[in-house]
């Protein structure tokens, strides 16, 4: 349905192009005098200018309605990882994986490069240096917080966005980062970042989809991972794939079931994007969650990733 929706609306400028296209004034320079068409291309595009605009105001009350459809299906529902304590529960999750730590505030100020072709990844989602989200992070944090530690460094963030080279980062960006880490305005700003980009979208749209505490985590951790990309490989790409297979509780499904095709397609992609790459987040982890039973992530929760062994009480 979604899909079909933003069909139509791709196709209105089409639409437009066309018909200003077939009554094209005729070309004085090709032979012939043929009608003055140019009194009625006026007309006729005017006309299409003014339906495209009426079309683009109803696609936004369109949309509009659809927003307020969706925030009334998520008011009615449980809070899941909205409730402060799952969300941290979330960020435990995250930091345990990520950085070998339940102590998910300890990440503010850590930054390496682990080799995986993306630059320094840093900070408490792993932000990275070759991904653009560390660039807009900073960007954003300098247009607020001018002069800050990291605002020389802009220029060699934008010129690295894309690759993984260090060039104009080496050798005191790590430096720089860890000592900003210190700072309040910074760990604010790196928590915005992490919410408006990874959190709140998968929560969005596992609770869309019925989804509940750890099926949205699931997606959580999968948008942090894979990042919100489109392609096979990335979190909107692997939803799409797994809603193809397997139908979503919201569409009647069962909720166990579609969360296994999910991780099922999830670690297909790790494993395409990184041959031999260690799937324990999910094996021993989010999938063990899933074969208790335990859909709402009631603690006290017991893991392991990539051998070591974390408590929730």
């Amino acid at each position: 349905m979604k899909g079909a929706r933003l069909l139509l609306f791709a196709a209105v400028p089409v639409v437009v192009t066309a018909s200003v296209y077939l009554l094209a004034p005729e070309d004085p320079g090709a032979g012939g005098a043929g009608p003055d068409l140019s009194k009625a291309y006026r007309s006729q595009a005017a006309q299409d200018a003014k339906g495209a605009q009426g079309a683009k105001s109803w696609a936004e009350r369109s949309e509009g309605s659809r927003r307020a459809e969706d925030e009334a299906v998520i008011a009615d529902l449980p809070p899941g990882l909205t409730d402060p304590a799952k969300k941290e529960l979330a960020q435990q999750l995250v930091a345990s994986a990520e950085n070998s730590t339940l102590d998910w505030r300890s990440a503010y100020a850590y930054i390496e490069d682990i080799g995986d072709g993306q630059g320094y990844t840093a900070g408490i989602i792993g932000f990275c240096t070759g991904t653009n989200d560390l660039l807009t992070l900073v960007e954003g944090y300098t247009k607020a917080h001018p002069g800050n530690g990291l605002a020389k460094y802009l220029p060699a963030l934008r010129a690295v966005d894309g690759t993984d080279s260090h060039e104009g980062l080496d050798p005191g960006f790590t430096a720089a980062w860890k000592a900003e880490a210190r700072v309040q305005a910074f760990q604010k700003a790196q928590d915005t970042a992490r919410d408006r980009v990874y959190f709140d979208p998968a929560v969005r749209l596992a609770e869309l989809d019925g989804l509940g505490a750890l099926g949205q985590f699931v997606y959580y951790d999968a948008m942090v991972f894979h990042g919100p990309g489109t392609n096979a490989t990335s979190f909107y790409g692997l939803r799409e794939r797994a809603l193809r297979k397997s139908d979503s509780p919201t569409e009647g499904g069962s909720e166990k079931d579609y969360l296994n095709t999910f991780l099922d397609i999830r670690e297909d992609a790790m494993r395409t994007k990184h041959p031999g790459i260690d799937t324990s987040r999910v094996d021993t982890a989010q999938r063990r969650f899933l074969n208790d039973g335990n859909l709402d992530l009631r603690t006290p929760l017991e893991w392991q990733v990539y051998g070591e062994t974390f408590k929730v009480p």
